[in-house]
């Protein structure tokens, strides 16, 4: 989780990312943000998140995005 805060710090550092649950509901992040961040988490994490788990659900939080990335390492 660690390294997730991180990317998230450095693509947004004005946002508390502990705190937010609505990111994409409430626009916090643009198209470019989740762009940055999921290229980012890629290739820390050593995977590829698909188009089809680009939803605003999986975006929403850091919590979220943190189930994501665990699902696609408990794939490999």
């Amino acid at each position: 989780m660690e390294e997730l805060m991180k990317i998230l710090n450095d693509a947004r550092p004005d946002l508390d990312f502990s705190k937010e649950d609505k990111l994409i509901d409430d626009n916090v992040l643009d198209s470019f943000d989740i762009i940055t961040i999921v290229g980012d988490i890629n290739s820390t994490f050593d995977i590829n998140i698909n188009v089809g788990d680009l939803v605003p659900e999986n975006f929403n939080s850091a919590d979220a995005i943190w189930n994501v990335i665990q699902s696609y390492l408990n794939e490999q």
